[in-house]
């Protein structure tokens, strides 16, 4: 039986930058066998001193494809004589959402949170509460979602299957361990329907373009990290414009943005997402009888 104080320690993978913090945390998790969870880029000595640190490895886990998370995953499963499993990784045996994947007498479930990228998984551990976010949510500042594998509207929805696990700490893929999960899913969410407020106010306006808003909402930001800021914005009129809450001027990506007002289903007068004429229940239905 899993007591509720989980063994887990952590390795810091020595790639500090603007997008990794102090660099990527590689968790190690249980014991004889351990889980290794996301070895991080492919750099002999880190690898080395997380093997040394883990033991007998049962299996090595990969949160997403991103080249700070999972490049050294497939060359740690062979220098440890481990399985590598991921959502989207060559060499890797692929993860399904559900799945429980064991090591020893511990078990981990895969939660798929898509939306920082679309093979993002987590992975959780009920019995002490542990959740492994990866790049869904960090011990500090927020997710950087980033169009088209980016999706912001997966991102809430993966956020809100998160809050709904009860999850009493986070180990992400970067930056501290929080120890308040709820209160941090809470807050990331928060963060978002802020940031979408603004920019809804900013069409409210007028026609503007995306450097145009990110001058205003992100004016005490440091010039540096605007084009970062830019993609950020792009996610969120995508999601507007899912909703219909915002449409593109013209075609061309430099253009500019404007509110509109969401369209209902000419069939039942539901509320439509995008442009179509109809909703999707009624889409499925006509479909469905030919009419």
């Amino acid at each position: 039986m899993i007591g509720s104080l989980l063994p887990i320690r952590r390795v810091l993978a020595p790639n500090a930058g603007v997008y990794t913090l102090e660099g990527t945390n590689t968790w190690i998790v249980g014991r004889d066998p351990t889980f290794v969870i996301d070895p991080g880029p492919h750099i002999p000595e880190h690898l080395k001193d997380v093997a040394a640190e883990a033991g007998s490895v049962g299996a090595v886990l990969v949160t997403h494809d991103h080249p700070d998370h999972a490049p050294g995953a497939v060359p740690f499963g062979r220098l440890v004589g481990a399985p590598v499993y991921a959502f989207r990784l060559t060499g890797a045996t692929k993860l399904a959402a559900g799945q429980r994947v064991r090591a020893g007498e511990l078990d981990l479930a895969v939660i798929h949170t898509p939306g920082h990228t679309s093979d993002h998984v987590a992975f959780f551990e009920p019995t002490s509460g542990a959740l492994f976010t990866g790049d869904t949510v960090l011990g500090r500042g927020t997710s950087f979602i980033d169009p088209p594998d980016g999706n912001l509207v997966q991102y809430l929805r993966s956020l809100r299957r998160l809050t709904d696990l009860g999850a009493r700490s986070i180990y992400p893929g970067h930056g501290p361990v929080v120890l308040h999960a709820r209160d941090k899913l809470v807050e990331y969410l928060a963060h978002r329907d802020e940031r979408e407020a603004q920019i809804v106010s900013a069409l409210a306006e007028g026609p503007h373009t995306i450097p145009e808003m990110v001058e205003v909402i992100y004016a005490d930001h440091p010039k540096e990290v605007h084009p970062l800021a830019a993609r950020s914005v792009l996610a969120h009129l995508e999601k507007l414009a899912h909703e219909g809450r915002a449409e593109r001027i013209g075609k061309a990506r430099e253009g500019s943005w404007t509110a509109s007002t969401p369209r209902t289903c000419e069939r039942c007068g539901r509320p439509v997402k995008g442009k179509g004429r109809y909703c999707d229940s009624c889409t499925l239905a006509m479909l469905q009888s030919d009419g």
